[in-house]
């Protein structure tokens, strides 16, 4: 319902008088917008350098709001104007996050706002400086600084540049994607880092795969995309495409010129996603882990899995599986209607599909040429995407009831 009513809230915004855009914003449009906004997208039909001063700035808070996401935002605002939280509202907070205890819920839903500022506004001085040096004027460097700061901390993708950051110093592309990987690690991450210092305990099994698994998937896209791509493509772009692929939705290189394998490998990139508890989309980097952890292990006939140390619980092997089965079947089902529909190629189709359900941003243009049917089949992704394996997850929560009733074994044939 925040999600819901938060678009809501910018569709209307958006239809106001004192919002204007260089062409005719219709209402099917203001609801793409809005939603690609507040699930912090970035998938665009009407250039955001179009819309005036208001307009952006409605954007702008649209994408702050959304990336604090559903519990974060009603459980904070509910902290400071309350100055604490229901035991109702404690329990389902911890439920989010199994690693964590009751306790640790409310701590984390404090660390949120604190963050996420913190960053935001280390990002917008390293990003005014940069589009200072570029020879930016004083007031558009304060302006393009916050806002790219927000956009690319909440893995946005809005920018009100044309070309997005295509041309862009070193400094502003690794100020971007920084902010881009601070947000995409999540907070119960920074939460558990913050913990370690204060406490020096030992960082939980969660906190040590994302750690681990960011940079392995950041460098492994570069490494993919440099191989593909070939001496056309820069290390510092094959970086930052690596980084913003998983969910930012910024670009340094026109996009329909690559290759289609490193098409693939972005599409890869984007169906993973970051980590749980990010400003980030897709099925999620420890999702995909557990998922190839087990199969690997499997094959080699191990019935137990084992990550540094510690046996994963069967419960945890069996919600990956189930995360992974219905995002890839929400990605199958959202690819044949989009193509049914707008008759686009097939890669297209699934780089389009792949960065509405991931919440990513990324576009090879098809977007904008779509038509009703394309873009409303693009509005549900987007939603879904960012709001669905969140309720799965809690779905399978509330489930956790013990049965003491138990049936016989029989085998099948599996292949």
């Amino acid at each position: 319902m925040t999600f819901f009513l938060l678009i809501a809230l910018g569709i209307i915004l958006l239809q106001m008088p004192f919002v204007h855009h260089t062409a005719e914003l219709c209402l099917l449009d203001a609801v793409f917008t809005s939603t690609s906004a507040v699930c912090v997208t970035g998938l665009t039909t009407m250039s955001t350098s179009g819309f005036n001063l208001a307009g952006q700035i409605i954007l702008l808070v649209l994408i702050q709001l959304g990336a604090i996401g559903i519990m974060t935002l009603t459980s904070s605002l509910i902290l400071f104007f309350r100055g604490d939280l229901a035991l109702r509202m404690r329990v389902e907070a911890a439920q989010l996050s199994s690693s964590h205890s009751l306790r640790e819920g409310v701590g984390i839903l404090k660390i949120v706002i604190i963050y996420t500022f913190t960053m935001e506004l280390i990002g917008f001085i390293l990003l005014f400086i940069g589009f200072r040096r570029q020879g930016v004027a004083l007031g558009d460097s304060l302006y393009h600084g916050i806002f790219h700061a927000i956009s690319a901390f909440c893995n946005a993708g809005f920018s009100p540049l044309d070309d997005s950051l295509i041309d862009s110093s070193m400094l502003i592309k690794g100020s971007v994607m920084m902010l881009i990987v601070s947000g995409g690690l999540g907070y119960y991450v920074i939460f558990d880092l913050w913990e370690y210092v204060k406490k020096r305990d030992r960082l939980s099994l969660y906190t040590k795969m994302v750690l681990l698994l960011t940079p392995c998937l950041i460098g492994t896209g570069a490494a993919a995309l440099l191989f593909f791509e070939g001496p056309d493509l820069a290390f510092i772009d094959a970086l930052f495409q690596s980084v913003t692929a998983r969910t930012a939705g910024f670009y340094t290189v026109n996009l329909a010129a690559l290759q289609p394998t490193s098409l693939l490998i972005l599409i890869g990139l984007m169906i993973i996603g970051t980590a749980p508890g990010s400003t980030g989309g897709g099925m999620k980097i420890t999702t995909f882990f557990v998922t190839i952890l087990t199969f690997f292990q499997v094959v080699r006939g191990n019935r137990k899995i084992i990550i540094c140390g510690r046996k994963l619980p069967i419960k945890t092997i069996l919600r990956a599986f189930a995360l992974l089965g219905f995002y890839l079947f929400l990605l199958a089902i959202g690819c044949l209607l989009l193509l049914y529909f707008e008759k686009m190629t097939f890669i297209a189709t699934l780089f389009e599909m792949a960065s509405a359900l991931g919440t990513v941003g990324l576009s090879l243009g098809a977007t904008e040429t779509c038509g009703a049917a394309g873009k409303m089949i693009l509005i549900i992704a987007m939603f879904i995407g960012r709001i669905g394996p969140a309720l799965l997850v809690i779905t399978l929560l509330k489930g956790n009831e013990t049965s003491h009733v138990d049936y016989p074994e029989e085998k099948i044939i599996l292949g």
